[in-house]
This record gives structure tokens, C-alpha cells and sequence, in this order.
């Protein structure tokens, strides 16, 4: 179920704005309009949905309309058309009081620097959102030591921002936002003004964070290894427009134009593209009622040296080769059991490349790709590895 639609949405900046629709609908550039009108394209027909508790990152270089649109999903810049709906409610036509209670209540945001009150503690810091609501004090001191072990902050309370590192104080933003229980949190370009070392860490506790709290999230970056390392799902903009919706994998696999294959060509594939993604249709597949001749028979028909062997429900039992299945013709066996290898590479779906080449590089057969009840999935030869790391096609 979508949280949030985003329908149709424009920003322009400059007099008169109305004046640049015809202009966009006769394929004006952004630059282009603005040289015409002095107008400029903050966001340009942007359309998408957020799913509750996805998490959504917008990426883009400087001037593609990011931070624009995050701030327009919160009225802090208003939009020039378009619709942006809440759980079904369009916050564009939201009156004053309306629009307060939302921000309050069902949106919270984090920014790049802070925005921390420097004459409070870190307590009263995350208890501000609480206390202009009106909340009792008891009960906003209560959410707000909640908050602050949420992030890692426990026994900082009483300390200043300026006590603190940079990494602590975004931990204190981030404590302010989830005091308020919000519906979805905005964050834009939160981790950017942190150094390298506490980004990634601030990246890693976030995504802790995510797996115990299901927020719906929309984060703002333009560095894209953050996006990918971060986001269920990525939408690329470049001149106010989303060019491209999809995962990473969707993303690196099929760029939808020539700017976003730019932007991801010098990607490390290995540590973004998962086992699903190169994994291939298991062909040689047998169960586990067949006998060594079915085995080679199936061999024979896929040319392969070794089959998997499934139970009735598809569950992997493991690997037989054609040497063993040749030896028990011979010795007159008709069960599989004796011949059967258990002790099969395995790897889940999600898994990435780069966790699956040590085991490639020892394993004597196909990694088998299985879900949590060990059903198989697909298999991974080696040249699917390496051909998902230079970004072709097994």
C-alpha cells in the first residue's frame, strides 16, 4: 500500500511561473526557459509512490531539484502544481492549521547541519517537536529517553551539541525526528557534512534502525554509493525530472538513459548485484525418487557433469555427479542415496557477489541459490559471476 503519491508535481522559481507550462509542453530545456522567462525548473512533472515503511532515496548531482522536492513534501517550498497525497490526503490544498498538525504529527525531517538549538541539551533538543505539541512533560522526557537510546546516545542527555561530534549531533537530529513517532521521515542530504568513517557508520546505524522500526523514509543524496547502499528503491533526477525508478540492481543492470549509465559506470558491481540477479533456472533437476539412470539421462539432456536432487516439495538434498551415478549403475544401485552429495554451496537470493566469490573460487560445483526453507531457487556458475561483475548477460 502506497503512504505516499506524488502526482504530476512542478516547482518553478521567478515571476509568473504559470507562463513556463507551454513552454515545458513544447520541450523547452531548463535552461532554455530560464535564459527566455528567468524562470527556473525546480522539479518538472514528477510522479512516484512510496510504499509504508519503504525506504526511498532521490539522487542527483547539484541543481537536479532533490532537495527541492523533498522540501516540497513538506510545504516547507511550496509547489506550483501538482499533488501530494498522505495517506491519501493532498497536503497541497492543506489549510495553515492543517499543515501544522501534519508536520507535527506525520512528517518529520532531518538536515544536513543539525538545525540543533545550541542554548539546549541534547534532552531538550529531542524534546522540542514533543513539547510544542503540547505533550506532558513526563510523557515528552519519556519519548524523548527513548529517542536518544534508539540512536546510541544514552547518558549524553545532559550534554551540549557543542560537546559533541558531528556524528553525535546528526544522531541528535535523527532522535529529535523519531521522538514524534512520525508517519515518514525526510532526510536531506543528512550524512553529507559528516567525514567518510562517521558516514558510514551513521549509514550503517540508520539502516539498524530501519530494521526495527519499518519508517517510511525519503532520503536525499547525491553521492550514489550511498543511495545504493541505503535504498530499497532509487529515483534519479537530473534537471528537475525523475529519469529512473528501480533498486540498485534495477538501476545498474538497465540504466534507462545515457545520464544514469554515466553515473553508475564506475560502480563496484561486486558489493551491489545479488545472487537472484545472475542466478540461472536450475535445468538439471531431478527428485530425489529417481534413480542413477534418470540422473544420467538428465545429465545427458542439459550436458552438465551433475544434477541437483530435490524432494517433492523442491527442497534442495543436494548434488549427484555423473561418475557416482555411472559407478551405481554398475554396482546394480538404484537409490540415490548412497551416491548423494549433501554438502552443497549455498547462497540466499539477496546475497552479493562479492560474498559469493570466495565460496565460488573453493566450491566444486554450481552454488545452489535457496530460500529460508532451503526450496532451490536457481544455480550460479562461475561465468555468471563474472559476467554479473563486468555487467553482461550469462
Amino acid at each position: 500500500m502506497s503512504l505516499i503519491e506524488v502526482k504530476d508535481l512542478y516547482k518553478v522559481f521567478g515571476h509568473k511561473p504559470k507562463k513556463v507550462f507551454p513552454l515545458l509542453e513544447k520541450g523547452m530545456s531548463k535552461d532554455e526557459i530560464l535564459n527566455k522567462t528567468g524562470n527556473t525548473i525546480g522539479i518538472n512533472n514528477a510522479s512516484f509512490e512510496v510504499e509504508k515503511g519503504e525506504f526511498f532515496v532521490v539522487m542527483g548531482l547539484s541543481g537536479s531539484g532533490k532537495s527541492t522536492l523533498i522540501r516540497c513534501l513538506n510545504r516547507l517550498i511550496e509547489p506550483t502544481a501538482g499533488q501530494i497525497l498522505i495517506d491519501g490526503e493532498d497536503i497541497v490544498k492543506a489549510d495553515k492549521d492543517n499543515l501544522r498538525d501534519i508536520r507535527r504529527k506525520k512528517i518529520s525531517m532531518v538536515f544536513q547541519h543539525f538545525g540543533l538549538f545550541p542554548h539546549r541539551t541534547v534532552l531538550d533538543n529531542v524534546e522540542y517537536g514533543l513539547e510544542i505539541q503540547g505533550v506532558d512533560p513526563e510523557e515528552r522526557t519519556k519519548k524523548a529517553m527513548e529517542s536518544i537510546k534508539l540512536v546510541g546516545l544514552k547518558g549524553y542527555e545532559n550534554s551540549m551539541p557543542n560537546e559533541l561530534s558531528g556524528g553525535m549531533q546528526q544522531r541528535v537530529g535523527l532522535a529529535r525526528a523519531l521522538a514524534n513517532d512520525p508517519d515518514v521521515l525526510l532526510m536531506d542530504e543528512a550524512f553529507s557534512a559528516l567525514d567518510p568513517l562517521i558516514r558510514k557508520e551513521m549509514q550503517d546505524e540508520l539502516l539498524d534502525l530501519q530494521s526495527k522500526m519499518h519508517k517510511t523514509i525519503i532520503f536525499i543524496t547525491h553521492d550514489l554509493d550511498e543511495a545504493l547502499k541505503l535504498g530499497d528503491r532509487i529515483a534519479v533526477m537530473k534537471d528537475g525530472k525523475i529519469v529512473q525508478i528501480g533498486t540498485a540492481e534495477d538501476i545498474l543492470t538497465n540504466p534507462a538513459n545515457d545520464y544514469v549509465k554515466e553515473f553508475v559506470q564506475d560502480v563496484d558491481r561486486s558489493r551491489v548485484v545479488t545472487a537472484e540477479a545472475i542466478m540461472r533456472k536450475p535445468e538439471a533437476l531431478i527428485s530425489s525418487k529417481d534413480g542413477p539412470r534418470v540422473a544420467i539421462r538428465k545429465m545427458k539432456e542439459n550436458e552438465f557433469s551433475s544434477v541437483y536432487v530435490t524432494d517433492k516439495n523442491k527442497k534442495l538434498l543436494g548434488i549427484v555427479t555423473i561418475e557416482d551415478a555411472s559407478k551405481a549403475i554398475e554396482k546394480g544401485q538404484k537409490s540415490l542415496d548412497e551416491i548423494l552429495i549433501r554438502d552443497v554451496p549455498r547462497a540466499t537470493p539477496q546475497q552479493q557477489i562479492i560474498d559469493l566469490l570466495p565460496m565460488a573460487k573453493t566450491a566444486d560445483y554450481p552454488i545452489a541459490v535457496t530460500d529460508k526453507e532451503d526450496h532451490l531457487l536457481g544455480i550460479i556458475v562461475r561465468a555468471s559471476i563474472i559476467l554479473g561483475i563486468v555487467g553482461e548477460e550469462a
